[in-house]
């Protein structure tokens, strides 16, 4: 198969609900995450209807951001070097999971609603931050629901495409990052390096991530044949006031300095009424 033909073949793969399932640790239904927004980047989301999602290995922009994140562990990296595809003996698993790295997206949640978490995120707002809780279960229907590939499409620089992304969730595994390893027996499926951080830096966290990630055989192309380009983040379509009413956002928490005024008064334009359980942490 010529690389024009592996192109085509791949543009029309569709992505999957929850593939690699048994391969992470998943919580109970009624788990209840936590994230940590500034004000003003809530409200873009409602009114433009996303939930954010960052190119795992694109998260380089704040402190304490995990630049290896998705990265394959040092212990690791030889190994995967050495490794070859029979059909592809130029091809090595270590760049294989660079270009899967290369099309992971994340969005990410705490299972605790902690000190650490209103410290290290979404700071730097003029309005201030606010956090989203959600109940697991009912925001993996709706997220399912949406990617599902026999009805969800993806839209690229004009064009509509098939929904390629495979979508998983899994707590994120929290190791020694310069001694672990993840392939002693056998070459690891790439989901397991994006659902690996370094405990000394990240443990606090307690991390519950949204993955979306395509094949990462092969290209992608465009009608005229340009290959797309995987961009450092896509925006979900997520209906916030769906999400409300279904109780998958149980909750929006607000710090005592954020401009809870500003906040009330642009929800209450969206018809959104914060609750009266709402409140400061």
């Amino acid at each position: 198969m010529n690389d024009s033909e592996q192109s085509q073949r791949l543009s029309a793969a569709p992505g999957s609900i929850e593939p690699h399932a048994p391969l992470l640790t998943v919580p109970p239904e009624d788990q209840l995450l936590y994230k940590i927004m500034s004000v003003e980047n809530l409200l873009h989301s409602i009114t433009g209807s996303y939930l954010y999602f960052n190119r795992v290995d694109s998260y380089a922009d704040f402190p304490n951001a995990d630049k290896n994140d998705g990265q394959q562990l040092p212990m690791d990296q030889a190994a995967n070097a050495t490794t070859k595809f029979e059909a592809r003996p130029d091809y090595d698993a270590a760049q294989y999971y660079d270009q899967c790295r290369a099309r992971t997206y994340a969005c990410c949640f705490s299972t605790e609603n902690s000190d650490y978490i209103w410290k290290n995120y979404a700071n730097g707002s003029e309005k201030g931050k606010v956090c989203v809780v959600f109940e697991f279960g009912k925001l993996r229907t709706l997220l399912n629901s949406a990617l599902d590939p026999e009805g969800a499409v993806l839209r690229y620089n004009g064009e509509v495409f098939r929904q390629i992304f495979d979508v998983n969730y899994g707590l994120v595994d929290y190791v020694d990052w310069d001694s672990h390893r993840a392939n002693e027996q056998h070459l690891p499926n790439p989901i397991r390096y994006t659902y690996i951080k370094d405990a000394a830096r990240f443990s606090e966290e307690k991390e519950l991530r949204i993955s979306l990630s395509a094949i990462s055989m092969g290209h992608f192309v465009l009608k005229d044949g340009a290959r797309i380009q995987f961009p450092t983040s896509l925006l979900l379509g997520f209906d916030f006031c769906k999400a409300i009413a279904s109780t998958a956002i149980r909750e929006i928490l607000l710090t005592p300095d954020a401009d809870a005024g500003f906040l009330t008064r642009e929800l209450s334009k969206l018809r959104i009424d914060l609750a009266p359980s709402s409140g400061t942490t």
